[in-house]
């Protein structure tokens, strides 16, 4: 059975940078599985389409996700990059620590498991 993940390497290299905003492009491509130059380019148009502001940080990168920004393509309403990353990335830690999510919940799960999952992202 071939491998394959309800998200691309662009969506999960989204959530790679929501989880670290200082990742390095090494780290990103061990957890999708590609080459560190596979990571750099899919990081480079993400930077390029305007969903990921780059910052040198000393002599490393530090990544913003403009999560005001829509999702690309016609799907219906439109929704932000923001809105897709609330559910694959628990932010309650950095924007609304013990706030109450949807369902009134602040220990920070969803409804499809911890927020934090071990160093995958994808099928295993």
């Amino acid at each position: 059975m071939a491998e394959w993940s309800f998200l691309t390497n662009h969506a999960r290299v989204l959530v790679c940078i929501a989880r670290d905003p200082g990742v390095r492009l090494r780290e990103i491509g061990d957890v999708l599985g590609v080459t560190e130059r596979r990571a750099f380019g899919i990081v480079s148009d993400l930077t390029e389409a305007g969903y990921v502001v780059k910052a040198k940080d000393g002599r490393r990168n530090r990544y913003r996700i403009q999560s005001h920004l829509a999702l690309p393509g016609p799907i219906g309403r439109e929704p932000t990059i923001g809105e897709l990353l609330g559910v694959l990335v628990d932010t309650s830690t950095t924007e609304s620590a013990g706030q109450p999510d949807q369902d009134g919940d602040s220990s920070g799960h969803n409804r499809i498991g911890p927020a934090r999952p071990t160093r995958s992202i994808g099928p295993t």
